[in-house]
């Protein structure tokens, strides 16, 4: 049996919990993934390797290494791809394209690095098939990938294809979703238990963390829509991967007839955007797993009398608007400067009784999460509050003290996921920061 060298990319931050999954995945003791700043590396079989394209939530890609050497100049890049065994792979009657990534590249243009990749590539498939493949960025049947640090150049075929964010349900969105590797990565951070406990999205949108949630309790496949760039590669078997399909259908059938009550819930002030979810989750085959509705979050009720965990990321700045009734009024108060003094005050006086870090700025979306926090103590006590923010004044805000802090990157945008545990209004929230 054959073994690859596997590179699953994620996001700063994810690497644990990616490292977790694919251990998981894997039936492997998570000594056996290993970390690294980006990613995880493990070792597979190409059964493996479709394994974790098929169910993986957290990775960008899946990756099969062939070929890590140290280089100075751009003709040592090409040295490079020359020399890594393409027919093996693929042949010139299939379309490519090469992307490239850098940290601490001693080279002038990245454009012309991948450039030499592709001429070594190209120049070694004409040698052994006496013609060469062509190049297509749009719809390529193969993605070459090579990443240049400050002395090694590391070439990767691509076994996805599309970015594994893209499962092939979401076809209805809104001006800003949330990447579903980014929502099953706060859904991990959170440690939910799916068969035990509630998990409600008050700002669904349309509806990436309730639809991960609920294929996640489901036992429905990341990439059970999709497709996959691996078929397009000379090693793969087509009935291996019927084999693996088969499996996961099945797999899903069975789950589906022990169904259990629904325990992942959603709702927004938009209906069109709940509109959105509830296309979004036929297609991805949980309607009956989850409640959708439509609300103002400072208006709506728990919507399960057991406590559980809320999930969400708020709306701000430009999005305040979509915050429904609090973000009008958070608007209206932010012209009025005595609003904005009272604000301020407030603000003063209970970060010093709170003993909470730094300044909350008092403006356009302040008075929405004021509210909030306040609606939040007097219908959830008991329930854990998990917010992704880039804004790190977000616990004065809210008023309250975070209990955990955990780093997170939605795209470029530095984040933290907040941990808030609830308490009835007039006890104190939080607990000690972990």
């Amino acid at each position: 049996m054959n073994l690859y060298q596997l590179f699953l990319p994620c996001p700063a931050g994810v690497e644990p919990y990616l490292a977790t999954e694919v251990a998981r995945i894997l039936g492997e003791v998570p000594e056996a993934v290993g970390t690294v700043r980006g990613g995880v590396r493990v070792e597979a079989s190409w059964r493996e390797m479709m394994l974790l394209n098929l169910h993986v939530r957290l990775a960008q890609r899946v990756l099969v290494q062939l070929a890590d050497v140290p280089y100075k100049t751009e003709d040592d890049v090409y040295a490079a791809a020359n020399e890594v065994v393409w027919e093996s792979w693929f042949t010139p009657k299939q379309r490519f394209r090469v992307d490239i990534t850098a940290q601490h590249c001693p080279l002038q243009s990245l454009n012309f690095a991948a450039l030499r990749v592709k001429d070594g590539l190209v120049d070694r498939l004409r040698q052994h098939f006496g013609t060469r493949p062509d190049v297509d960025t749009h719809q390529p049947h193969v993605r070459v990938h090579a990443h240049l640090d400050a002395s090694h150049i590391t070439l990767y075929m691509d076994t996805s294809g599309e970015p594994l964010f893209k499962r092939g349900w979401r076809e209805d969105k809104g001006d800003a979703p949330l990447k579903e590797t980014l929502a099953a990565a706060m859904i991990a951070a959170t440690e939910w238990d799916a068969a035990e406990t509630p998990l409600y999205d008050p700002c669904c949108g349309s509806g990436t963390i309730a639809i991960e949630a609920a294929q996640i309790a489901c036992g429905i496949p990341a990439g059970l829509l999709r497709r996959f760039a691996f078929v397009n590669l000379l090693p793969h078997e087509a009935p291996a991967w019927q084999s693996v399909l088969g499996e996961a259908q099945a797999s899903v059938a069975e789950q589906a007839l022990t169904r259990q009550e629904v325990r992942v819930y959603g709702s927004d002030v938009s209906f069109r955007m709940v509109d959105f979810a509830t296309r979004n989750a036929e297609r991805a085959g949980v309607s009956h797993a989850l409640e959708l509705r439509g609300g103002d979050a400072l208006q709506r009720s728990a919507p399960t009398d057991r406590p559980g965990i809320l999930l969400l990321n708020p709306p701000y700045g430009e999005r305040i608007a979509a915050a429904g009734v609090a973000g009008h009024r958070a608007q209206d108060g932010a012209a009025n400067r005595g609003v904005r003094d009272r604000e301020r005050d407030r603000d003063r006086v209970w970060r010093e009784a709170a003993d909470v870090d730094g300044e909350a700025d008092s403006g356009e979306g302040d008075a929405f999460f004021d509210r909030l926090g306040t609606h939040w103590k007097h219908h959830f006590a008991g329930w854990r509050a998990w917010l992704l923010t880039p804004d790190m004044k977000l616990p004065g805000k809210l008023r309250m003290k975070a209990a955990r802090r955990v780093p997170m990157w939605n795209g470029p945008i530095e984040c933290r996921l907040f941990r808030f545990d609830l308490t009835a209004l007039g006890q104190r929230h939080g607990t000690a920061a972990e």
